[in-house]
């Protein structure tokens, strides 16, 4: 019945956001292989396997994966988002799936989320402010440390911006 209720809270037009469960492992690893090339997320934080951590899937009508977001609880102290994509920009899906993770927060009354993004991701950063998220640290050449355990992260954004540094945003929950 909880999940129903999820499920409906975060209904759209042709949209619809679930909790990821057992059955959606599979094609969520399947989502990270195609979009990151691996399911593995490596931040200073830790090495996190992101097809097996907590999260929300955002669904189309044809029942396919165009959003998703993954994080992690830290002691009932905080979540931190470890993943959030939506294959679609500018449609409300990024902003319902971070609702539903707060959502989260607030039911498991936990005060803070955080959410760490390298130097180069200016849209992230954008995105995440505007949601109420604040700087609150700068993890200078934090991206090395990842580096040496994931060499294949690119040295220079699409742009030609340096990834060098990582950024934690913080927004906390009343």
């Amino acid at each position: 019945m909880e999940h129903d209720k999820q499920c409906h809270l975060f209904e759209g037009k042709s949209l619809q956001i679930k909790p990821i469960g057992k059955a959606d492992r599979d094609e969520v690893q399947q989502f990270f292989h195609q979009h990151w090339g691996s399911p593995e997320m490596v931040l200073s934080t830790g090495v996190f396997h992101c097809e097996r951590l907590p999260g929300f899937l955002y669904r189309n009508k044809l029942g396919e994966i165009i959003g998703l977001i993954t994080y992690v609880t830290h002691e009932k102290r905080s979540i931190e988002i470890i993943s959030l994509d939506s294959v679609k920009e500018g449609k409300g899906i990024g902003t319902s799936l971070l609702q539903a993770v707060e959502a989260k927060a607030i039911e498991q009354q936990v005060r803070q989320i955080e959410v760490i993004t390298t130097n180069d991701n200016l849209h992230a950063l954008g995105f995440y402010q505007k949601r109420g998220y604040q700087l609150k640290e700068l993890v200078v050449n934090g991206v090395e440390k990842a580096r040496q355990l994931k060499p294949s992260f690119p040295r220079k954004s699409a742009d030609g911006i340096p990834i060098r540094d990582e950024l934690k945003l913080v927004k906390t929950m009343r």
